[in-house]
């Protein structure tokens, strides 16, 4: 397939630069900007669901459901896991595409209760499926802040919630 438009390459490099999903030769990737704007996403998403949830006094529990909401902000947790799992700024995309899958296919709402294991769980998911190299669940739970057996947990029901669709 050729390009619609004369220079329409540049464009889209550019707009994969500017996100930080590509970089220029050999320079210190820092996090990526497309980081920031799902993570943004996401605590947006949180603040509306728990608006309305609270409006509406309904209790909406799934696995992913912690007792407490953690410390750790979506922004800092989604830094610290780009940080220390290697997963390539694309991976993190693909799995917010698997995590609205999850929602839409259970009507759960992402709320502070869910929302950090269902991100770790939907990277793991998404390192596993795309990315070349990527590590044992045993580590992606220890950088998520969860136990082993119980990140086994969650990637089997998140797995079954979407019907193993992985697929773009």
């Amino acid at each position: 397939m050729g390009c619609l438009a004369p220079g329409s390459e540049n464009l889209g490099s550019e707009i994969y630069l500017s996100l930080g999903i590509k970089q220029l030769g050999h320079k210190v990737m820092r996090v990526p900007r497309v980081l920031s704007l799902l993570s943004s996403i996401l605590e947006r998403s949180v603040q509306r669901n728990e608006m309305l949830l609270e409006a509406t006094q309904m209790k909406d529990v799934t696995i992913f459901h912690g007792l407490r909401a953690p410390t750790l902000s979506i922004r800092n947790y989604i830094d610290r896991i780009f940080k220390y799992s290697g997963c390539s700024p694309s991976c993190f995309v693909v799995a917010h595409i698997y995590l609205e899958r999850f929602l839409q296919s259970t009507e759960a709402n992402l709320t502070s209760l869910n929302v950090h294991r269902l991100l770790i769980t939907s990277i793991m998911l998404a390192a596993k499926f795309i990315d070349d190299a990527f590590f044992k669940n045993v580590y992606y739970a220890k950088v998520g802040g969860v136990s082993t057996a119980e990140l086994n947990k969650l990637e089997i029901s998140f797995l079954f919630s979407i019907d193993f669709r992985l697929q773009l």
